[in-house]
């Protein structure tokens, strides 16, 4: 049985939205009216990397959401929501309008923490929001047109700080000088196994990139300065300490992580209202807590439609159990790649080889659903 038409906000194009354009027509014959607010544009994370380190071209990472939500028929504002009001159940967005709802669905990616910013003079290069890699690309581009290898510092030791290391050493590599980065972390890294760290320090530090331990506490030109008094040289200072969801999710004024991610149920629902959905990194599943990664954002998919479109007919809703092992691979930024699924890895040729024929796949099949004519 189909009730009164719900309008049903779809809050940011991440995986799993991008996913839920595709049942579109479903969720329409289940009584739902979906709208998308979104930017336009789509910036793939699992591309962002090989974008970076000049493997891949700038457009190869980027999704065309306009035209993707015309293929399936579902309004597409191009704002972001910028606050809730839940009581009135209507949202604001960027660019002046208010928007109601009957239920909101958030997969708005994360952010750098901004309490990771360091006070002081020089330029700061958060890793998230993805779009702001952009920037850092053009300003090492300005380094290396003058011939010069920047000093390049990357502010984390979790794999992210790696992986943007690695890539950024890879741009340099490319313009055919020896990179200079550190990757400074609080302590010894721990997200993989031993031998696959070893393994990878080694194959790093060959390329001129190496891992310093220390804590960083503000700048100055040039140089960066640590809690016990060192100062490492820095050009080009890239944050990759920690992430966080958007501003908007913690002043909802729900249930949050120990991570300030939106709690949710198995159902994708908040836990503390059941017409506020979120799915990606913004969100985590009380009980079952996973890092950011987009792998979750696309198992979650058919899951959330599936409840989307429950609240049309009435039917009971499915829940999403993501997975305790998934494949997560490292783009090295010189051809080769680290593939760690569990206590499992593979650094090689190979392991690049696997994910690139993964992300390209899921770009490049968006690219068709869209209508976007693919070239040989």
């Amino acid at each position: 049985m189909i009730r009164a038409r719900v309008r049903v906000v779809l809050a940011g194009a991440g995986h799993a939205h991008l996913g839920v354009l595709k049942h579109a027509g479903a969720l329409r014959a289940a009584g739902v009216e979906p709208i998308l607010v979104a930017p336009p544009t789509f910036h793939y994370s699992g591309l962002a990397t090989a974008v970076l380190s000049g493997a891949l071209p700038p457009g190869r990472a980027l999704l065309d959401v306009a035209a993707l939500a015309a293929r399936f028929g579902v309004p597409h504002l191009p704002a972001e929501v910028r606050a809730v009001d839940r009581g009135a159940r209507r949202l604001h967005l960027s660019d002046g309008r208010d928007l109601a709802y009957d239920a909101v669905s958030f997969n708005i990616g994360s952010i750098t923490d901004a309490g990771s910013d360091l006070p002081g003079e020089g330029e700061t290069w958060p890793v998230k929001p993805l779009s702001g890699l952009a920037g850092l690309r053009a300003r090492l581009d300005d380094h290396l047109a003058d011939g010069v290898s920047p000093s390049i510092l990357v502010a984390g030791g979790g794999p992210t700080g790696f992986e943007v290391a690695a890539a950024l050493a890879g741009r340099v590599e490319r313009a055919g000088l020896s990179p200079r980065v550190l990757i400074l972390g609080r302590s010894a890294p721990d997200w993989a196994p031993d031998q696959a760290l070893e393994r990878l320090s080694a194959v790093l530090q060959r390329r001129g990139i190496l891992q310093v331990s220390g804590e960083a506490t503000s700048r100055r030109p040039g140089e960066v300065l640590l809690s016990d008094g060192r100062a490492l040289p820095c050009d080009l200072l890239v944050l990759a300490t920690g992430l966080r969801a958007p501003g908007v999710i913690a002043d909802l004024g729900l249930p949050l992580s120990e991570d300030a991610r939106l709690a949710v149920g198995p159902t994708l629902q908040s836990t503390g209202d059941p017409r506020v959905f979120a799915v990606g990194d913004c969100a985590v599943i009380t009980g079952s807590p996973r890092p950011p990664a987009g792998v979750f954002g696309v198992r979650a998919a058919p899951i959330l439609a599936r409840n989307l479109a429950a609240l049309g007919t009435g039917a009971p809703l499915a829940t999403y159990a993501p997975q305790s092992r998934w494949l997560s691979i490292l783009d090295l930024g010189d051809g080769t790649g680290l593939a760690l699924r569990g206590r499992f890895w593979s650094l090689g040729r190979g392991a690049l080889m696997l994910k690139r024929r993964l992300d390209l796949g899921f770009v490049d099949g968006l690219r068709a659903a869209s209508g976007e004519v693919l070239e040989d």
